[in-house]
Parts: structure tokens; sequence; C-alpha cells
């Protein structure tokens, strides 16, 4: 009765481990935007936390002040990033709930 419930039990996690891998693959498909300067700087990455595209509108570039700009694609990273790691935790979460891993 017991090396049943073990066999059953192996199973279970090798089913969880399997959905788990395929959630994590479908993350490189899923994009977030962030964006800085109300729109004027935008930055996609995909849930693997990869840029994947950087949009500057002129009205952004200003020759005189490039400290400027590099604050605005800095911000619109940071803010493209924060968005994958939600995204990450929203769809890993399934997974780890109620198991109290550290790091997830």
């Amino acid at each position: 009765m017991m090396r049943g419930n073990m066999n059953n039990m192996m199973r279970q996690m090798q089913k969880m481990q399997k959905k788990m891998m395929e959630a994590q693959e479908a993350l490189k498909e899923e994009v977030v935007e962030g964006s800085a300067g109300g729109g004027v700087v935008t930055v996609k990455c995909n849930g693997h936390k990869e840029v994947t595209e950087v949009l500057i509108k002129e009205e952004a570039v200003d020759p005189d002040d490039v400290d400027m700009l590099q604050d605005l694609v800095l911000a619109a990273v940071n803010d493209a990033l924060k968005k994958a790691d939600e995204l990450a935790a929203e769809r890993m979460g399934q997974f780890t709930k109620g198991l109290n891993l550290p790091g997830f």
C-alpha cells in the first residue's frame, strides 16, 4: 500500500515538473512593455527578461541633454523588467503556492 502511494506521488511530481517547465518556456513568448517620459521611451521584453525592442520617439532626442535620454531608457528598461518579474511570478506562482520555497 505504501509503495503504491509513493509511486503515485512520484508520478504527480513528474507531471507538475513537466507543467512547470512548459510554463517557464511559455514565458519566453510573453511580452511586457515598460515606458518612461510619458511613453517617449518604450522597452519591450519577454518573460525571460530579455529585452526585445527599444523604441525612442524623436522628441526624446535632445543632443544637448543626452543624460535625460539615458535616464529615460534606464527607467523604461527597469519598468519592463519589473513587469517581466511580475508576469513570471504570476505564471509560476501556481506551482509554488503554499510551498514556502525561497526565491519564489
